[in-house]
């Protein structure tokens, strides 16, 4: 009886699975810290995750991550998110350089054949009158490896938390989004300094706005990275990670042991930086 339930059940679980449904698991600590809840309630952290994570229904089609990146390069929704890009100096001359934050805005008809699509320059007087005193939350997004503010993935994440009453802004990495090097100085997991002067130029610019982050594979080692060198004094209240590569040798060698791996996702990395490279 019991060995003939467990079959039923396991058959139930594969049909629900044939239709996309999948399941979700949560990591977490044993012991999740305590949240207050504005009402005064309290709550664990692994609590409040469970609550605000909708159930996982995906293309029964796309049944693994393979798939799924693939069909975001062959067939995806335009999400048309609007940019003013900034171009920073680096304070710090140990890290020489300049770097191209990119600002959503309102829907606008400008735009910059040298840069992506929907994206153009703010003029003197444009960024002069940018600065705020309201307190809408502000979320800083870090894109991956050789991306940008034109990701696809970025914008699909963008646009809800916008249209929500955000503020939003993506801190380009050296050279990526038809950003220009003005030095040898580029990037990797540890390059914190570009984030770090950003959100403190941000919190000057904006000081009622709460800020918070996100990042995703490279830009999401970065940010944790940017967490534990700030410590007690990041001025960032929360942050979400995507695809962080924690163990970066990990992953390295993890690519490498599988045909996929080696020939198409490192190849096509390996691609991209050359690129941004002979720039």
């Amino acid at each position: 009886m019991a060995f003939n339930a467990a079959i039923k059940s396991v058959s139930r679980m594969d049909f629900w699975r044939l239709l996309g449904h999948s399941k979700i698991s949560f990591y977490h600590h044993s012991h999740p810290v305590t949240i207050q809840k504005r009402n005064g309630d309290k709550i664990n952290l692994l609590e409040l995750v469970q609550s605000a994570t909708p159930p996982c229904r995906l293309n029964p089609f796309l049944f693994n991550g393979h798939l799924q990146t693939l069909w975001t390069t062959v067939k995806s929704k335009d999400i048309p998110i609007y940019y003013k890009r900034k171009v920073f100096e680096a304070e710090d001359v140990t890290y020489a350089g300049s770097f191209a934050v990119d600002f959503v805005v309102a829907p606008n008809e400008l735009s910059d054949d040298a840069l992506p699509p929907r994206t153009s320059y703010f003029n003197d007087s444009e960024f002069e009158s940018f600065v705020a005193l309201d307190a809408k939350p502000m979320l800083v997004v870090l894109h991956g490896l050789v991306g940008g503010s034109h990701e696809i993935y970025l914008r699909q994440v963008i646009r809800p938390i916008v249209e929500a009453g955000w503020e939003a802004c993506v801190v380009n990495s050296r050279g990526c989004a038809e950003s220009k090097l003005s030095t040898g100085v580029l990037y990797n997991a540890r390059a914190t300094w570009d984030l770090r002067q950003t959100v403190r130029w941000l919190k000057k610019a904006f000081p009622n706005r709460r800020l918070f982050g996100l990042g995703f594979s490279l830009g999401a080692n970065i940010m944790v990275n940017y967490l534990g060198e700030e410590g007690s004094s990041c001025m960032l209240e929360a942050v979400v990670v995507c695809s962080n590569p924690w163990n970066l040798e990990a992953g390295s060698l993890a690519l490498q042991r599988s045909w996929l791996g080696l020939h198409v996702y490192s190849r096509a990395m390996a691609t991209n930086m050359k690129t941004l490279f002979e720039k």
